[in-house]
């Protein structure tokens, strides 16, 4: 099983990056997909899930109206398209599957290795 996240890179604030996350070993579809992401010294924060066929997401807060994530069933790929960056958002973002759907929570089978995200002026 792969996760390979890439994309992450540096921005100015109020710039934009998409990441992507392509996956292997496993049957993606059957599978819900998250971003979390892990500044220096925080604990690892939830960004945002899409649901398996990618109809439906969820988004924390903190990223609402700004991210929006994606995927391609037919290229076993999620992406996360980050919109009016700030500060803050600077971190290592990782992506994630685990089934049950965006509403119903389950264990998390499979994580990848992070990008790096950093946003400086």
């Amino acid at each position: 099983v792969q996760l390979q996240a890439s994309g992450g890179g540096r921005v100015q604030p109020g710039g934009s990056l998409r990441l992507s996350c392509a996956a292997s070993g496993f049957t993606f579809e059957d599978y819900a997909m998250s971003w979390f992401r892990q500044a220096p010294g925080k604990e690892r924060e939830f960004v945002g899930i899409v649901g398996r066929s990618g109809e439906n997401t969820k988004y924390a807060d903190s990223v609402k109206g700004r991210f929006t994530i994606s995927r391609d069933n037919a290229k076993n790929t999620v992406y996360l398209l980050m919109n009016s960056l700030k500060l803050e958002d600077a971190a290592v973002y990782t992506c994630a599957a685990r089934t049950g759907t965006v509403w119903v929570e389950r264990a998390y089978a499979y994580w990848g290795q992070g990008t790096l995200v950093t946003v400086s002026s």
